[in-house]
């Protein structure tokens, strides 16, 4: 338990940094199984439509520090080819 005023604030400042960072990591996560519902069906338009609208979602988390730059860029890179090879 946080015994100095200071470890308390953070504390406080921790829980609420924690509570914004699950809603953003939980809502990336939403537009990801958007894409892969979307690439699951075989549909390419739709797998398209859902990749562009995952990509800004990415890219503010990456700016928001929720996940590392390069994590994002290996996930849309991965995405991107196997919507690539649906259309081929």
């Amino acid at each position: 338990m946080a015994n100095t005023s200071s470890a308390k604030k953070m504390v406080r400042k921790i829980e609420r940094r924690t509570a914004v960072n699950k809603a953003r990591r939980s809502r990336v996560r939403t537009f990801l199984r958007k894409v892969e519902d979307a690439i699951a069906t075989g549909d390419a338009k739709s797998a398209s439509e859902a990749f562009k609208a995952a990509q800004p979602e990415l890219q503010r988390a990456v700016s928001k520090g929720v996940f590392h730059k390069n994590t994002v860029a290996r996930k849309l890179s991965r995405l991107s080819a196997r919507i690539k090879a649906l259309a081929a």
